[in-house]
């Protein structure tokens, strides 16, 4: 084998490399998780309890509970139908949305806009939120002390909306509300108990960006949600 070759091979063995990495990174997170209670998680025990959407985010734009603040262009509370049957919650704002004070208004927005679409949601339909409401430097996991101190404002939307439907985007998003410490794709294919909601679990926009194979998965899930969804209103 030839010295150009064999440098054909070794980066073609890096990028595989890479590709791993990047997939047991979004599947698995930093940790290695067994079947487990989410309670690991510390959860804030003071319920916040305004009476409308519009005094709950005037809270949470005051929040300091954890380092995440100190950072922060805006706090990206939520948006959409505040009596919508179908909640979407992803992981945390980007970059895009902590400068905008929307949730999912970069391309993994434009792609979650396509998703709905494609089983007859469109955005002013449903709500969407995140776990936590301020950016996490790097687009990194939301921390456990972070999800907690957010934790109360998650509730008390779910509470003041009451979907019948969640839709939970990516590893941490499922954690939190399926309320089970275990891997993605485990997760995937079922339905969990939330307050008053049906969760289902699925890939974040901004993974399937990354890795477009999942689209087929995701796919899945969705129309899941739609068949559900379509059930319970007939």
């Amino acid at each position: 084998m030839g010295m150009t070759e064999q440098m054909t091979s070794f980066e073609s063995l890096i990028t595989d490399v890479q590709n791993y990495l990047h997939y047991q990174k979004e599947v698995y997170g930093d940790e290695l998780y067994v079947d487990a209670s989410v309670e690991a998680i510390p959860v804030n025990p003071q319920p916040i309890q305004p009476a409308d959407l519009i005094q709950l985010d005037a809270v949470a734009k005051s929040c300091t509970k954890c380092s995440l603040h100190s950072r922060r262009q805006h706090v990206v509370f939520g948006k959409g139908n505040p009596n919508a049957d179908v909640m979407i919650i992803g992981e945390g704002p980007g970059v895009d949305e902590d400068k905008q004070g929307e949730p999912f208004v970069g391309a993994a927005g434009q792609l979650l806009t396509k998703i709905l679409a494609a089983i007859e949601l469109k955005r002013d339909e449903v709500y969407i939120t995140n776990i936590v409401k301020c950016h996490p430097p790097n687009n990194r996991d939301p921390l456990p002390e972070e999800q907690a101190a957010c934790r109360p404002f998650l509730e008390q939307q779910i509470k003041l909306i009451r979907p019948k439907f969640i839709l939970a985007l990516g590893r941490v998003a499922g954690q939190v509300l399926s309320e089970r410490m275990q891997p993605l794709n485990s997760l995937r294919g079922k339905t969990y108990d939330f307050l008053s909601a049906k969760v289902i679990v699925t890939y974040h926009p901004a993974a399937l960006l990354r890795h477009p194979e999942w689209k087929r998965d995701t796919w899945e899930d969705v129309q899941m949600l739609q068949r559900l969804y379509k059930e319970s209103i007939n």
